[in-house]
Protein backbone atom coordinates (compact mmCIF):
# COMPACT_ATOMS: atom_id res chain seq x y z
CA UNK A 1 0.00 0.00 0.00
CA UNK A 2 1.51 3.32 -1.20
CA UNK A 3 2.07 5.79 2.10
CA UNK A 4 0.62 9.13 1.96
CA UNK A 5 3.37 11.29 1.35
CA UNK A 6 1.14 14.82 2.36
CA UNK A 7 1.98 17.26 4.88
CA UNK A 8 0.23 20.42 6.02
CA UNK A 9 2.92 23.51 7.25
CA UNK A 10 1.12 25.75 9.29
CA UNK A 11 3.51 29.02 9.43
CA UNK A 12 4.46 28.29 5.95
CA UNK A 13 4.64 32.06 4.88
CA UNK A 14 7.73 32.11 8.01
CA UNK A 15 11.00 31.23 7.65
CA UNK A 16 11.37 28.20 9.58
CA UNK A 17 8.16 27.24 7.92
CA UNK A 18 8.70 28.27 4.30
CA UNK A 19 12.14 26.43 4.55
CA UNK A 20 10.59 23.12 5.95
CA UNK A 21 7.75 23.39 2.87
CA UNK A 22 10.50 23.79 0.39
CA UNK A 23 12.36 20.69 1.24
CA UNK A 24 9.33 18.92 1.33
CA UNK A 25 8.42 20.01 -1.50
CA UNK A 26 12.10 18.67 -3.41
CA UNK A 27 11.67 14.96 -1.62
CA UNK A 28 8.51 14.49 -3.52
CA UNK A 29 6.07 15.30 -1.00
CA UNK A 30 2.45 17.02 -1.60
CA UNK A 31 3.28 20.37 0.40
CA UNK A 32 -0.42 22.27 1.71
CA UNK A 33 -0.02 25.62 3.52
CA UNK A 34 -2.75 27.28 5.69
CA UNK A 35 -3.04 31.08 5.77
CA UNK A 36 -5.02 34.00 6.35
CA UNK A 37 -4.47 36.13 3.78
CA UNK A 38 -4.51 33.48 0.50
CA UNK A 39 -2.91 36.52 -1.96
CA UNK A 40 -0.20 37.48 0.45
CA UNK A 41 0.26 33.94 1.23
CA UNK A 42 1.21 32.77 -2.66
CA UNK A 43 3.46 35.75 -3.15
CA UNK A 44 5.35 34.87 0.01
CA UNK A 45 5.35 31.48 -0.13
CA UNK A 46 7.36 28.29 -1.63
CA UNK A 47 6.07 28.34 -5.44
CA UNK A 48 4.88 24.42 -5.09
CA UNK A 49 2.45 24.53 -1.96
CA UNK A 50 -1.57 24.27 -2.00
CA UNK A 51 -2.83 27.06 -0.33
CA UNK A 52 -6.19 26.95 2.11
CA UNK A 53 -7.54 29.67 3.79
CA UNK A 54 -7.86 29.41 7.58
CA UNK A 55 -5.98 30.80 10.76
CA UNK A 56 -4.52 28.76 13.35
CA UNK A 57 -6.24 29.66 16.59
CA UNK A 58 -9.66 28.18 14.70
CA UNK A 59 -9.72 24.54 15.21
CA UNK A 60 -12.52 23.91 12.52
CA UNK A 61 -10.18 25.62 9.83
CA UNK A 62 -7.25 23.62 11.33
CA UNK A 63 -8.87 20.16 11.04
CA UNK A 64 -10.35 21.34 7.44
CA UNK A 65 -6.93 22.16 6.04
CA UNK A 66 -5.48 18.69 7.78
CA UNK A 67 -7.82 16.34 6.02
CA UNK A 68 -6.05 13.85 4.07
CA UNK A 69 -2.02 14.60 5.78
CA UNK A 70 -0.07 12.41 7.37
CA UNK A 71 2.22 15.10 8.63
CA UNK A 72 1.73 18.61 10.20
CA UNK A 73 4.10 21.05 10.58
CA UNK A 74 3.00 23.20 13.36
CA UNK A 75 5.93 25.86 13.14
CA UNK A 76 3.35 28.80 13.28
CA UNK A 77 3.87 31.97 15.93
CA UNK A 78 1.69 34.06 17.68
CA UNK A 79 1.69 37.39 15.08
CA UNK A 80 4.21 39.76 15.60
CA UNK A 81 5.50 37.13 18.44
CA UNK A 82 2.60 38.62 20.40
CA UNK A 83 0.46 37.72 23.20
CA UNK A 84 2.30 33.98 23.72
CA UNK A 85 0.86 33.40 26.55
CA UNK A 86 -2.75 33.64 24.85
CA UNK A 87 -2.06 32.12 21.75
CA UNK A 88 0.93 29.75 21.85
CA UNK A 89 -1.67 26.30 23.64
CA UNK A 90 -4.23 27.28 22.33
CA UNK A 91 -2.78 26.57 18.31
CA UNK A 92 -0.78 23.36 19.50
CA UNK A 93 -3.93 22.24 20.92
CA UNK A 94 -5.70 22.84 17.29
CA UNK A 95 -2.90 21.04 15.87
CA UNK A 96 -3.28 18.05 17.80
CA UNK A 97 -7.30 17.78 17.24
CA UNK A 98 -6.42 18.23 14.00
CA UNK A 99 -3.54 15.35 13.70
CA UNK A 100 -6.28 13.15 15.88
CA UNK A 101 -9.32 13.55 12.81
CA UNK A 102 -6.24 13.44 9.77
CA UNK A 103 -6.08 9.41 11.17
CA UNK A 104 -3.34 10.49 13.89
CA UNK A 105 -1.02 12.32 11.46
CA UNK A 106 2.31 12.75 12.92
CA UNK A 107 2.45 16.19 14.96
CA UNK A 108 6.10 18.12 13.24
CA UNK A 109 7.73 20.52 15.76
CA UNK A 110 10.97 23.03 15.48
CA UNK A 111 11.94 23.46 18.63
CA UNK A 112 14.45 25.25 20.62
CA UNK A 113 16.94 25.50 23.19
CA UNK A 114 15.08 28.24 25.81
CA UNK A 115 13.20 24.74 27.06
CA UNK A 116 16.70 24.67 29.38
CA UNK A 117 18.46 26.87 31.72
CA UNK A 118 21.84 27.85 30.04
CA UNK A 119 23.58 27.85 33.14
CA UNK A 120 23.24 24.06 34.00
CA UNK A 121 22.50 22.76 30.70
CA UNK A 122 25.92 22.61 29.21
CA UNK A 123 25.17 20.15 26.59
CA UNK A 124 21.19 19.57 25.27
CA UNK A 125 20.22 15.57 24.64
CA UNK A 126 16.67 14.11 24.32
CA UNK A 127 16.17 13.46 28.54
CA UNK A 128 17.83 16.88 29.45
CA UNK A 129 15.99 18.14 32.17
CA UNK A 130 14.21 21.06 31.16
CA UNK A 131 14.13 23.91 33.42
CA UNK A 132 13.10 27.54 31.65
CA UNK A 133 14.36 30.63 32.98
CA UNK A 134 11.86 32.47 30.04
CA UNK A 135 8.21 33.42 30.15
CA UNK A 136 8.14 31.77 26.38
CA UNK A 137 10.58 28.91 27.85
CA UNK A 138 8.38 27.85 30.34
CA UNK A 139 5.38 27.92 27.75
CA UNK A 140 7.42 26.04 25.50
CA UNK A 141 8.00 22.80 27.88
CA UNK A 142 4.22 23.44 28.22
CA UNK A 143 3.54 23.17 24.66
CA UNK A 144 6.13 19.63 24.60
CA UNK A 145 4.58 18.44 27.58
CA UNK A 146 0.65 18.62 25.39
CA UNK A 147 2.39 16.32 22.43
CA UNK A 148 3.80 13.96 24.99
CA UNK A 149 0.76 13.58 26.47
CA UNK A 150 -1.24 13.13 23.04
CA UNK A 151 1.46 10.39 22.61
CA UNK A 152 1.51 7.54 21.15
CA UNK A 153 -2.15 7.82 19.70
CA UNK A 154 -0.56 11.38 17.97
CA UNK A 155 3.12 10.49 16.98
CA UNK A 156 5.34 13.93 16.94
CA UNK A 157 8.54 14.91 16.35
CA UNK A 158 10.36 17.69 18.04
CA UNK A 159 13.96 18.84 16.18
CA UNK A 160 15.73 21.32 18.47
CA UNK A 161 18.01 23.73 17.33
CA UNK A 162 20.04 26.88 18.18
CA UNK A 163 19.89 30.57 16.82
CA UNK A 164 18.66 30.59 12.98
CA UNK A 165 20.36 32.26 9.76
CA UNK A 166 19.82 32.00 6.26
CA UNK A 167 18.26 32.82 3.32
CA UNK A 168 14.48 34.91 4.34
CA UNK A 169 15.50 34.31 7.69
CA UNK A 170 14.92 38.06 9.26
CA UNK A 171 13.63 37.29 12.66
CA UNK A 172 16.65 36.07 14.04
CA UNK A 173 20.07 37.63 16.01
CA UNK A 174 22.05 37.60 12.77
CA UNK A 175 19.51 39.48 10.76
CA UNK A 176 18.55 41.81 13.66
CA UNK A 177 21.69 42.20 16.13
CA UNK A 178 24.64 41.42 14.01
CA UNK A 179 24.06 42.86 10.64
CA UNK A 180 22.02 45.93 8.72
CA UNK A 181 19.84 44.30 6.40
CA UNK A 182 19.42 46.19 2.90
CA UNK A 183 22.85 48.20 3.47
CA UNK A 184 26.84 46.74 2.45
CA UNK A 185 28.27 45.68 5.64
CA UNK A 186 30.43 47.97 7.07
CA UNK A 187 30.31 46.45 10.99
CA UNK A 188 29.14 43.64 12.83
CA UNK A 189 27.47 43.57 16.14
CA UNK A 190 28.73 40.18 18.19
CA UNK A 191 25.88 39.50 21.29
CA UNK A 192 28.78 37.14 22.17
CA UNK A 193 29.67 37.47 25.81
CA UNK A 194 31.93 34.35 26.10
CA UNK A 195 32.78 30.81 24.32
CA UNK A 196 30.27 28.69 22.51
CA UNK A 197 26.79 29.21 20.67
CA UNK A 198 24.77 27.34 18.79
CA UNK A 199 23.94 28.29 15.23
CA UNK A 200 21.68 26.65 12.68
CA UNK A 201 21.70 27.13 9.07
CA UNK A 202 17.95 27.26 7.78
CA UNK A 203 18.15 24.98 4.94
CA UNK A 204 20.44 22.50 6.34
CA UNK A 205 17.65 22.36 9.38
CA UNK A 206 14.48 22.32 6.67
CA UNK A 207 16.43 20.05 4.71
CA UNK A 208 16.69 17.64 8.38
CA UNK A 209 13.02 17.82 8.72
CA UNK A 210 12.92 16.18 5.41
CA UNK A 211 14.86 13.70 5.35
CA UNK A 212 13.33 12.59 8.91
CA UNK A 213 9.82 12.88 7.43
CA UNK A 214 10.58 10.35 4.95
CA UNK A 215 11.62 7.85 7.26
CA UNK A 216 8.35 7.36 9.81
CA UNK A 217 8.89 3.70 10.41
CA UNK A 218 12.36 4.40 12.24
CA UNK A 219 10.88 7.46 14.68
CA UNK A 220 9.98 6.60 18.27
CA UNK A 221 6.43 7.48 18.48
CA UNK A 222 7.50 10.80 20.89
CA UNK A 223 10.78 11.87 18.84
CA UNK A 224 13.04 14.55 20.34
CA UNK A 225 16.00 14.90 18.38
CA UNK A 226 19.03 17.56 18.51
CA UNK A 227 20.41 19.42 15.62
CA UNK A 228 23.52 20.24 16.00
CA UNK A 229 24.45 22.69 13.30
CA UNK A 230 27.44 25.67 13.73
CA UNK A 231 28.99 24.87 17.18
CA UNK A 232 30.85 27.74 17.44
CA UNK A 233 33.00 26.44 20.90
CA UNK A 234 34.94 29.98 21.10
CA UNK A 235 32.55 32.29 20.00
CA UNK A 236 34.39 34.24 17.58
CA UNK A 237 33.91 31.84 14.14
CA UNK A 238 30.88 33.33 13.25
CA UNK A 239 32.03 36.90 13.71
CA UNK A 240 35.34 35.47 11.12
CA UNK A 241 33.23 34.06 8.74
CA UNK A 242 31.77 37.23 8.41
CA UNK A 243 34.78 38.85 7.89
CA UNK A 244 36.25 36.38 5.22
CA UNK A 245 33.13 36.50 3.15
CA UNK A 246 33.86 40.36 2.86
CA UNK A 247 37.43 39.52 1.12
CA UNK A 248 39.03 39.20 4.75
CA UNK A 249 38.12 42.81 5.54
CA UNK A 250 39.20 43.42 9.25
CA UNK A 251 35.44 44.69 9.65
CA UNK A 252 35.23 46.74 12.98
CA UNK A 253 32.98 44.68 15.63
CA UNK A 254 31.08 46.33 18.35
CA UNK A 255 29.63 44.15 21.48
CA UNK A 256 25.84 44.60 21.56
CA UNK A 257 24.48 46.72 24.67
CA UNK A 258 23.19 44.17 27.57
CA UNK A 259 23.17 46.90 30.00
CA UNK A 260 20.95 48.92 27.66
CA UNK A 261 18.59 45.81 27.33
CA UNK A 262 18.49 45.15 31.44
CA UNK A 263 18.26 48.96 32.06
CA UNK A 264 14.89 49.07 29.32
CA UNK A 265 13.23 45.39 30.07
CA UNK A 266 11.00 46.57 32.57
CA UNK A 267 9.59 48.90 29.74
CA UNK A 268 8.87 45.58 27.61
CA UNK A 269 9.29 45.01 23.87
CA UNK A 270 12.24 44.00 22.46
CA UNK A 271 14.66 44.81 25.41
CA UNK A 272 12.83 42.85 27.82
CA UNK A 273 12.63 39.74 25.42
CA UNK A 274 16.84 40.25 24.98
CA UNK A 275 17.47 40.79 28.39
CA UNK A 276 15.42 37.13 29.10
CA UNK A 277 17.66 35.41 26.05
CA UNK A 278 21.02 37.31 27.82
CA UNK A 279 22.35 33.95 29.39
CA UNK A 280 22.08 31.92 26.04
CA UNK A 281 24.79 34.04 25.45
CA UNK A 282 26.78 33.65 28.30
CA UNK A 283 26.52 30.52 28.74
CA UNK A 284 27.98 27.45 26.20
CA UNK A 285 25.49 25.27 24.84
CA UNK A 286 25.40 22.40 22.52
CA UNK A 287 23.22 20.35 20.84
CA UNK A 288 24.03 16.70 21.29
CA UNK A 289 23.12 15.00 17.49
CA UNK A 290 24.09 11.40 18.18
CA UNK A 291 19.76 10.12 17.65
CA UNK A 292 20.01 11.92 14.50
CA UNK A 293 22.90 10.92 13.21
CA UNK A 294 21.89 7.50 13.95
CA UNK A 295 18.97 7.72 12.05
CA UNK A 296 20.24 9.65 9.06
CA UNK A 297 23.94 8.81 8.79
CA UNK A 298 24.98 11.99 9.09
CA UNK A 299 23.51 16.07 9.69
CA UNK A 300 23.10 18.06 6.64
CA UNK A 301 26.07 20.59 7.07
CA UNK A 302 26.51 23.71 4.32
CA UNK A 303 30.39 25.36 4.56
CA UNK A 304 29.87 27.68 7.14
CA UNK A 305 31.57 30.35 4.45
CA UNK A 306 28.98 29.50 1.83
CA UNK A 307 26.12 29.52 4.29
CA UNK A 308 27.40 33.12 5.15
CA UNK A 309 27.72 34.35 2.18
CA UNK A 310 24.51 33.53 0.64
CA UNK A 311 22.97 34.67 3.89
CA UNK A 312 24.38 37.80 3.48
CA UNK A 313 23.48 38.01 0.04
CA UNK A 314 19.49 37.77 0.55
CA UNK A 315 20.03 40.00 3.37
CA UNK A 316 21.32 42.67 1.25
CA UNK A 317 24.29 43.46 2.97
CA UNK A 318 27.36 42.43 0.22
CA UNK A 319 28.78 45.00 -2.03
CA UNK A 320 28.78 42.37 -4.56
CA UNK A 321 26.83 39.39 -4.97
CA UNK A 322 28.63 35.95 -4.72
CA UNK A 323 29.17 34.00 -7.80
CA UNK A 324 27.96 30.59 -8.47
CA UNK A 325 30.08 28.03 -6.77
Amino acid sequence: MERNRTALVLGATGGIGGSIAAALARHGWQVRGMARNLATARNAGAARIEWVEGDAMQRADVVRAAQGVSVIVHAVNPPNYMNWEQLVLPMIDNTIAAAREADRARVVLPGTIYNFDPATTPVIHAHAEQRPKSRKGAIRVALEQRMEQAAPDIPALILRAGDFFGPGVRASWFAQAMVAPGKPLRRIIDPARGGGHSWAYLPDLAETFARLVDIPERLHPFEVLQFQGLWDDDGTQMVEAIRRVCDGRRLPVRGFPWWLMRLAAPFGGFAREAAEIAPYWRHPVRLDNARLVELLGEEPRTPLDSAVETTLARLGCLDTLPQPR
